[in-house]
Formats: structure tokens, C-alpha cells, sequence
């Protein structure tokens, strides 16, 4: 009897532990919700973060969200994604993004149909925490701190880095994640794992636990569930750029594992224009079936018209004031003949004033390559004086209450 008495013991014991480790998983918010609860997004029915919709804080957040991202879709996404279906016959599974920041939603927008994404910019990648045991007020602070950080992003298709630093240092909720689960919940994604990653100076990657030695680069992978159900991997690294810094790193060497892609590049500070960024700009055009970029990106010069066809959109009217230096007169020329646009991307985000440049590899034998579909059409009206780019008026102070968050000059992802 004393025998059989202990095995009842046992398994009651057994059943009492898995009930508390299922009830302590019940009360853990998944990153999918959490995620959602960022973005403005009612989480799963069963999520411990429910009862923090409650807050007029969060209802409120909800609301500026959907209108901000409802118009930002109406004006911006949604065309650029009919913009691609129309120009990219076959783009690679692979899209690489420099001097990106977490801005996944463009990225995703131009090339919907990749697997693998691969961003990248000084910004770490911070963290969010268990959003159920902040402090009173916390998640008001928090909430507010995510809105205005993504101000900028929301209004001209960029984020000013000055701006953004301030704003995700200030709290708990910090750097480049919280804006990464945002844009991913908002653009429909499952988010299904999240995980720490870093590369050793030979590029190989290494997760949790395990030592990547010296001159790390270190970053996330997150791995989430499009709408149409297709797994894909998102890479966000903290990383160098400049010649020094990738020549100390093995990012370039773990890019290259990836390659070839598609490429991204947009208010990128004009820096593929200097001298200090050889070997990330050789990178992209040695690895990249098709680049898509505005005139900061790079400069027309080093693509050789042998190994590259070009396809301009919009209109060029030459860098905004803050970069006056950078204006290229091939630029103009080859806008000439350049094809309409009904978006704006980069510093001069107004559509009538956007330049938008797709640039396709060919093969070695010269022939059209298959990943766009574009042609030339008449030239649009010659270049009017540069202007200054403002915020739209429909996202302003109102929604915060205090002044225009925007002001003071543009610091972008470097």
C-alpha cells in the first residue's frame, strides 16, 4: 500500500507542476502578441497583454496607428507594391538593405517576394520586455516613445536618426526591435521566434549561448509567417559600414553566403558617394541581380552600362539642400527619358519630385536579363529648383501634443 501511496504522490505531483509551468506559460505574452500590442493591434484572445487594451493610452496609440499606417498604405505601399509586381520579373529570394535602420516595412513593400532579408545599420537592436510587469505609466511612456520615434518614417518614407536614438533610449523599450515587431505586425506577419544572433570575423553565425569570439557583429533573427502563410527570416544587424568596419567584421563575409539578392538603398546620407564606403558599394554591385535606390544611393559612374541595365523613374531634381554637393549631371541626363511614378521615396518623398532608379544586372553575355519588365517613355518636365522637403499636414503635433517632432535638421540611418 505505502508503494502504490507514493506513485499517487508522484503523479500528483507531476500533474501539479505541469499545471503551474502551463499557467506561468499562460501569463507569457508570445512575441507575436506582443508585437501586435506594439502596433496597435488587439493580440491573441488568451494573451496576458488583453487587459492592457484596457488603457485609454493604448486605445488611443491603436487609433493613431491605424490611421498613420491606413494612410501611409493608401499613398505609399500599396503602390509600391504594384510598382514592383509591374518592374521585377524574378527577383531573388535574398533582398539585402544597407544603412537600412528596422525599416522592414519598405523593404518588404518593394520586394514582397523574397524569404530572406538581411538589414542593416549602427543602431543595436535593444529589446522589449515582458510589457505585463512595467512600472504605472510605463506603457503610456512606452507607447509614445514607439509613435514618436516612427514619426518621420511615417510622414517622408525615412527615419531621422537623431530623433529615433533620443526616443528609444528613453525607456525600457529600446533600439531598433520594438520598430522591427511593429512594422511587422502592421504589415500582416506572424512573428513565430525571435532569437539573438552574432558573426564572427569570418561571418559564420552564432546564437545564444554560444562564444563568437572577437570583433562580433551582432544582430537578430526573427522568424515570421506572411499572409499567405510562407516562413521567411528577417536579419537585423548593428554593424559598421565604412571600409574599416566591415574589413574588421565578417558581416560582408555572412552577406556573401546569401548572395546574389536584390538590393535597397534610400536616404542613405549620400556615403556610397565617398571614399570611405568602397567596399560595401562594391559589395552591392558584385552581388545584386537588381538594385533599387534614389540618388543617394550609388553613384551612377560605377555602374558599367556592360554589366548593367538602368531604368529611371520620376524625376530628378538634384539633393536637397543638406547635401547640395552630391549632384550628378548623369543623373540628370539619364532622368530624361525617365518613366512617371505615382509614390515618393528618399529625402524628396513628394512624388513630384521622386527619383527612383532600378538597376538590372545582365548576363555575361550581355543580353536583357529577366528580372524587370520596364521600358523607356518620353521624359518627364525638366528639373525645377530644389526645395526643401516638409512633413505632410495630416501627421503632426496634434497627435502628440507638443511640437513637430521632425525639426532640427536630418540625421538618417548610417
Amino acid at each position: 500500500m505505502s508503494m502504490l501511496h507514493c506513485m499517487r504522490t508522484a503523479t500528483l505531483a507531476a500533474v501539479m507542476l505541469l499545471a503551474a509551468v502551463a499557467a506561468v506559460r499562460a501569463q507569457t505574452a508570445t512575441v507575436d502578441d506582443t508585437a501586435k500590442f506594439l502596433a496597435g493591434l488587439m493580440p491573441s484572445a488568451d494573451s496576458p497583454l488583453v487587459p492592457l487594451t484596457k488603457d485609454p493610452a493604448w486605445q488611443r496609440h491603436a487609433k493613431f496607428f491605424d490611421t498613420a499606417f491606413g494612410q501611409l498604405e493608401q499613398r505609399q505601399l500599396s503602390r509600391i507594391r504594384a510598382w514592383a509586381e509591374t518592374n521585377l520579373a524574378a527577383p531573388r529570394p535574398t533582398m539585402f538593405y544597407m544603412f537600412s535602420g528596422p525599416d522592414i516595412l519598405y523593404a518588404n513593400a518593394f520586394y514582397s517576394k523574397a524569404s530572406t532579408y538581411v538589414l542593416s545599420a549602427l543602431e543595436p537592436v535593444g529589446s522589449v520586455p515582458d510589457l505585463t510587469v512595467l512600472p504605472r505609466g510605463g506603457i503610456a511612456s512606452a507607447l509614445y516613445n514607439v509613435e514618436r520615434s516612427l514619426s518621420s518614417i511615417l510622414s517622408f518614407s525615412f527615419f531621422i536618426t537623431k530623433q529615433m536614438k533620443t526616443d528609444l533610449q528613453a525607456g525600457q523599450i529600446s533600439g531598433t526591435l520594438p520598430i522591427l515587431y511593429v512594422f511587422l505586425a502592421r504589415s500582416g506577419m506572424t512573428v513565430k521566434g525571435v532569437s539573438p544572433i552574432s558573426l564572427d570575423d569570418k561571418g559564420a553565425a552564432y546564437f545564444a549561448g554560444e562564444n563568437p569570439g572577437p570583433n562580433a557583429v551582432r544582430g537578430v533573427r526573427i522568424i515570421f509567417v506572411d499572409p499567405e502563410g510562407q516562413e521567411k527570416t528577417l536579419y537585423y544587424f548593428s554593424t559598421d559600414l565604412s571600409n574599416s568596419g566591415v574589413k574588421a567584421s565578417g558581416f560582408l563575409k555572412f552577406c556573401a553566403t546569401l548572395a546574389p539578392g536584390n538590393s535597397l538603398v534610400k536616404s542613405a546620407s549620400y556615403l556610397l558617394h565617398s571614399g570611405n564606403f568602397t567596399t560595401v558599394r562594391d559589395f552591392l554591385l558584385n552581388n545584386s541581380a537588381t538594385i533599387i535606390q534614389d540618388d543617394s544611393g550609388i553613384p551612377l559612374a560605377y555602374y558599367s552600362t556592360k554589366k548593367w541595365r538602368l531604368f529611371p523613374f520620376g524625376r530628378y531634381l538634384g539633393p536637397i539642400d543638406e547635401f547640395a554637393g552630391r549632384y550628378q549631371e548623369s543623373y540628370a541626363a539619364l532622368f530624361r527619358r525617365a518613366q512617371p511614378i505615382d509614390f515618393g521615396i528618399g529625402y524628396r518623398w513628394r512624388t513630384p519630385e521622386t527619383n527612383v532608379l532600378l538597376s538590372v544586372r545582365l548576363p555575361d553575355d550581355g543580353s536583357p536579363a529577366i528580372d524587370a519588365t520596364a521600358s523607356a517613355e518620353a521624359p518627364p518636365p525638366p528639373p525645377q529648383r530644389p526645395r526643401r522637403p516638409r512633413p505632410p499636414a495630416n501627421i503632426g503635433s496634434q497627435q502628440w501634443g507638443g511640437p513637430q517632432p521632425w525639426g532640427g535638421g536630418f540625421f538618417v540611418w548610417r
